[in-house]
């Protein structure tokens, strides 16, 4: 049951969550380039709080892969991952409004828009999950 379509989107959900975010820059400020391990070394808990839930979105989609056998846990842990991407989401949206100090315009890049990706990519795992159980039930009512 592995080699199923929600895992392709499980898969695709971890690649950019874990892999896309040292790619592609969060935003720019005066030439400069603000990439995820960038945040690590600030101050405020905010900014460490996105690197974190990346990576937690990205091990979770990993260990629902192979939560295949369980399909019921494997639904309610895509959700789980699509409340962290619109955490991670919203926390994104608040930092690009409120920042403060900025005397120079800064640019969003494409890192911003990952979390919308991801929800996604989580929305049709779930539906490729909800369909399979839906399958599994109707065989069940006919023995």
């Amino acid at each position: 049951m592995i080699q199923r379509i929600q895992t392709i989107y499980l898969l695709l959900t971890s690649i950019v969550s874990g892999g896309f975010i040292f790619i592609f820059n969060l935003w720019k400020v005066a030439e400069e380039k603000i990439f995820i391990v960038d945040l690590f070394h600030q101050e405020s808990i905010q900014l460490k709080m996105i690197p974190i839930a990346f990576l937690a979105s990205s091990i979770l989609a990993i260990v629902t892969i192979f939560l295949f056998k369980n399909r019921q846990l494997q639904f309610v842990l895509g959700r789980i991952n699509i409340l962290i991407n619109l955490f991670l989401l919203g926390l994104l949206i608040y930092l690009s409004l409120t920042v403060s100090g900025e005397a120079s315009v800064s640019e969003k890049g494409i890192g911003m828009f990952l979390p919308i990706l991801a929800i996604l990519l989580l929305v049709l795992a779930n539906k490729a999950i909800k369909k399979d159980e839906d399958l599994v039930k109707s065989v069940d009512r006919l023995r």
